[in-house]
């Protein structure tokens, strides 16, 4: 593999301001998330509430993110993400005022993390389409990877951070930990230099661009047939983080430091499909990434599910990492290539939706169905029905490579820079 292809991204001083501040607070993201598994579950010891922590944390992106995009479309996207961005600091700081003053109880951190999630389902699609501002066109593929694993850096450091800080400190102060590094990704997208991009405006309504950009993706084939791979994997795969502490404290007779273990080994495995993915050089036989990448999360989580051995286990959860993160990623670096521009936040908004939009309802579903027939049994049934859709979508491949080959040669992607 070339890496120093895949570091290409790097090269555009804003996207090396981005990426140093975004990476700190993504590693926030995790500490808090993890303190509040752990705290949810230490209070109350129950899966049903973990899953409702997870679902308020998410839920909020499959209702706005549509709209996010809409707005990525339609105003500033330097200015957006600069007000989540600082917004993003709110919770993590009401959370630390009350876990320190002692009043803090299940439905606050409940309420904050639907706070956070509205906050983050508003910036997730600016912040994937704000990625074409940063670098040019030919380094789109490069920054989309990093992007990825940054955010797979943050999944594999942050909980073992997280472990180490609950092993030594307080909830409270992972939460701490969290709005520090909101401040430092505010400070890092201040000192960016950006040109502002020209907007036309639109007479259209709101509700009538949004139609537009449902029709626009219905009628693109890779989006139509791979966005709900990518709403499979997110339903039925990724509650695996909602139920880990299950798994560490019943299943391995553990701590939160095992939690932040299992989780890391995750991370690992996205970081090392990143790598992978961030080598390439353009989009062609993504399609190939995408098949395998699904087939092994759902194989693989099944495993984890059913292991009774760490070493497997931790193997298998990486594997699954892999999975997850290499299919979305694989999927969105297909469809930011091919979009138009005018479209490109509400196709990523759809996106949005699709890849973490759907984890809250299978956090939901998991947490409920884990109460009645436990966290292992839960993860298997989603790994098999995630086998079985990633194996539907392996017969209708070649018909979708075929499609992509004359869209790459209409769109002319590969004449030059590639």
């Amino acid at each position: 593999m070339d890496f120093s292809h895949s570091l290409r991204a790097l090269r555009h001083r804003n996207y090396r301001l981005f990426f140093c501040g975004q990476t700190l607070s993504i590693i926030g993201n995790w500490v808090q998330q993890i303190a509040m598994a752990w705290l949810v579950y230490r209070l109350t010891e129950s899966p049903w509430l973990l899953g409702v922590t997870g679902f308020a944390g998410q839920i909020a992106i499959l209702v706005l993110a549509p709209f996010a995009g809409l707005w990525a479309d339609r105003f500033d996207r330097y200015k957006l993400l600069l007000l989540t961005q600082a917004l993003s600091a709110l919770p993590p700081l009401v959370l630390a005022v009350l876990a320190y003053t002692g009043l803090i109880e299940i439905w606050h951190v409940v309420s904050m993390a639907l706070l956070a999630g509205i906050i983050n389902a508003i910036d997730t699609p600016i912040r994937l389409t704000f990625t074409t501002e940063m670098v040019s066109r030919e380094d789109v593929p490069s920054a989309i990877a990093m992007n990825a694993l940054m955010q797979n850096a943050g999944r594999m450091i942050g909980p073992t951070v997280a472990g180490g800080l609950l092993a030594i400190s307080t909830e409270a102060f992972c939460f701490v930990v969290n709005a520090v590094s909101k401040g430092i990704i505010v400070g890092t997208v201040l000192m960016m230099s950006i040109t502002p991009r020209v907007i036309t405006p639109s007479t259209s309504s709101p509700w009538q661009q949004l139609r537009e950009g449902i029709a626009y993706a219905w009628n693109l084939l890779p989006a139509r047939w791979l966005l709900p791979m990518v709403a499979t994997i997110s339903f039925m795969v990724t509650p695996y983080q909602t139920l880990m502490p299950i798994f560490a404290a019943e299943v391995f007779e553990g701590g939160a430091s095992l939690l932040g273990f299992l989780m890391a080994a995750a991370g690992c495995g996205g970081v090392i499909g990143m790598l992978a993915l961030a080598s390439r050089k353009d989009v062609r036989g993504l399609t190939r990434w995408i098949s395998f990448a699904s087939l092994a999360a759902g194989i693989s989580v099944t495993v984890f599910a059913l292991s009774p051995w760490l070493p497997l286990s931790l193997l298998a959860i990486a594997v699954t990492g892999f999975g997850i993160v290499v299919n979305g990623m694989s999927v969105s670096t297909m469809l930011q290539t091919i979009v138009d521009d005018r479209m490109r936040g509400r196709v990523m908004g759809l996106f949005s939706m699709a890849f973490l939009g759907m984890y809250p309802l299978g956090s939901l579903a998991g947490g409920a169905l884990a109460e009645r027939i436990g966290a292992p049994a839960t993860m298997a049934i989603g790994g098999g029905f995630c086998t079985v859709a990633a194996m539907l979508l392996w017969r209708r491949m070649p018909a979708l490579r075929k499609h992509l080959r004359l869209l790459y040669e209409k769109l002319d992607l590969f004449n030059k820079n590639n």
